[in-house]
């Protein structure tokens, strides 16, 4: 009867295990939580109006110590590139070159010239003969002062058309000497600016 006691006793225990209550409980993961969806009859959220860009600030122009805008100074001969110009490379029987200038302000600020009639000139040879002046004949002639802008470029608005001829002060109201064919350097200048370069043609 004792033995059986003792078996019952040790059953009990095992069953209990009393020893485990100090031991902490083990962690119960909580149910995830699901995020829930807006309802259809509920309209989202409208997204935050753009940042407005800054206005364009004006640029600032400091006047001098006059409060007045810079004086534009003349252009100078390093500042200024002139060219001789003609229509064609070459011409045939009965056509007349037409002869113009072009120049260009090739430094970084603006400046004043004198391209007016009265200070161009244009001058043909061939060799080291002289054939034709502009200035040789020319009955009228002005000034006209212009800025022009840093690295602008501007040309003869009328060319100036050469007749073929040998030109002289003597003979302006004349008949005179016919150019035969062959090759011809122009030369030009503007302003009391020469041109670095000759334009080479072809009379035929």
């Amino acid at each position: 009867m004792l033995i059986v006691l003792v078996i019952i006793a040790a059953i009990v225990l095992v069953i209990w295990q009393p020893w485990r209550g100090s031991q902490a409980a083990a962690p119960v993961s909580s149910p995830s939580v699901t995020t829930p969806v807006a309802s259809a009859s509920t309209p989202p959220a409208s997204a935050a109006p753009a940042e407005a860009s800054a206005a364009p600030v004006a640029p600032n122009l400091t006047p001098d110590a006059s409060g007045t805008a810079p004086t534009v100074a003349a252009c100078s001969t390093a500042a200024i590139s002139v060219q001789a110009v003609t229509d064609q490379d070459v011409y045939s029987a009965g056509e007349l070159p037409k002869l113009s200038i072009t120049l260009s302000n090739t430094s970084g600020a603006p400046c004043l010239m004198n391209v007016g009639t009265a200070t161009q000139s244009f001058v043909i040879t061939s060799g080291t003969d002289t054939w034709w002046r502009s200035t040789d004949c020319q009955s009228e002639s002005s000034d006209q002062v212009v800025q022009l802008a840093a690295g602008q470029t501007v040309s003869s608005v009328t060319p100036l058309q050469w007749d073929r001829t040998r030109s002289s002060v003597d003979t302006c109201g004349s008949s005179r000497p016919q150019a035969s064919p062959g090759y011809y350097h122009l030369s030009v200048s503007i302003g009391g600016i020469q041109a670095a370069d000759t334009k080479v043609f072809e009379l035929r």
